[in-house]
């Protein structure tokens, strides 16, 4: 079996003990080719951001950095700008063959809220060895806005992958002519490439920043927040916009893009030296995303921007990242947007779903 793993794998997963937690794992937590992880009981404060290091369990390194601790059974607020380490509830213990990568979630990554995951003798964050038998750990870091978070709560996923699944760019043409992945000419390369929307079919409006003072987000407050005391918008009729050093945007692509159902996707930057701001994603795309059979009809991708150290002129139709195209060991039993609640079905522009 190659390819991304499935929700059906995924839950005998969790029956043979390849995946474990305490509490026990939540039915809801497993999406089409992903499984959520779950904020533990207490939040380390730590002075700066690390790994393990090879041979290194990340509780030593805790010992090292930890400045206090929070207690999150009840709630508790992280602060924008410090950093945190936060154990999750599940601990994995891979076979040999069997590699995992993790990413933030879709709303995690719209609020500015760098969301990394770590494991004992890690050198990367986010991907996970086969053969891995231990704790995981979620790295937290508020950008834009202090947030109210729980024990319990799911800010980042995990993708399990069996063997070399990413299709070549000669593969993803070729799926392409069978299933248009975007409704337009696709720009192929290491990748489907993806443009920024800065011409609007009707209005102006084309993204959002983040303002700089601003309350606290309670994270399981839905819809909650009118959108206008912590977001300016950001309107132009030229087909450009000027990105501010230190800024956080949320835009939207040109493309709307598809991933069909046997297929499962992952956004990635598109080149190092594009410009002055890095594309921060929330990236994983589950498979049914955008998809007619799953009520999709093509979704756009939020793209959240940060300026680096100069001005940088953001034109329309700019290529800022790519989709790199996986194949999934089999067919999901559900699909994103089929059967389960999925907020970000045939989307456009769209802040987090904590605000109105």
């Amino acid at each position: 079996m190659t390819g991304v793993l499935a929700a059906q794998h995924l839950r005998q997963m969790i029956a043979d003990g390849v995946i474990s937690a305490l509490p026990a794992i939540l039915p809801e937590q497993v999406q089409p080719a992903s499984l959520d992880l779950r904020l533990g009981t207490t939040a380390y404060r730590v002075r700066a951001s690390f790994l393990a290091g090879k041979g290194r369990p990340v509780a030593d390194r805790l010992a090292e950095f930890e400045m206090h601790r929070v207690d999150l059974s009840a709630g508790a607020v992280l602060e924008k700008g410090c950093v945190y380490v936060i154990p999750l509830m599940e601990r994995l213990s891979l076979p040999p063959g069997l590699t995992a990568v993790a990413n933030a979630k879709s709303s995690t990554g719209r609020l500015d809220l760098l969301t990394r995951t770590i494991t004992d003798g890690g050198t990367e964050f986010d991907r996970i060895t086969d053969g891995y038998d231990g704790p995981l750990y979620a790295e937290v870091c508020p950008r834009s806005f202090s947030v109210l978070v729980r024990a319990g709560q799911r800010l980042n996923q995990i993708r399990f992958r069996q063997g070399q699944a990413v299709l070549s760019d000669s593969d993803l043409a070729a799926l392409h002519l069978v299933e248009p992945l975007v409704d337009g000419t696709p720009v192929i390369s290491e990748g489907l490439g993806f443009s920024v929307d800065l011409r609007p079919a009707s209005g102006d409006l084309v993204g959002y920043r983040a303002k700089p003072h601003t309350g606290v987000v309670d994270l399981d407050r839905i819809g909650h927040y009118p959108a206008s005391e912590f977001w300016e918008e950001i309107r132009t009729t030229e087909g450009r916009i000027i990105l501010d050093p230190g800024a956080f945007y949320i835009l939207v692509s040109r493309e709307a893009v598809t991933i069909p159902p046997n297929y499962a996707a992952e956004m990635a930057p598109y080149l190092a030296m594009v410009g002055e701001f890095r594309v921060h994603y929330a990236g994983f795309f589950d498979p049914g995303f955008g998809h007619a059979a799953a009520g999709g009809a093509g979704s756009r991708g939020v793209l959240e921007v940060r300026c680096h150290e100069a001005p940088f002129v953001l034109e329309h139709g700019q290529v800022v990242g790519r989709l790199v195209y996986e194949r999934m060991a089999e067919r999901p039993d559900a699909l994103y947007g089929e059967k389960i609640a999925s907020n970000y079905q045939g989307q456009g522009l769209k802040l987090a779903k904590q605000f109105r």
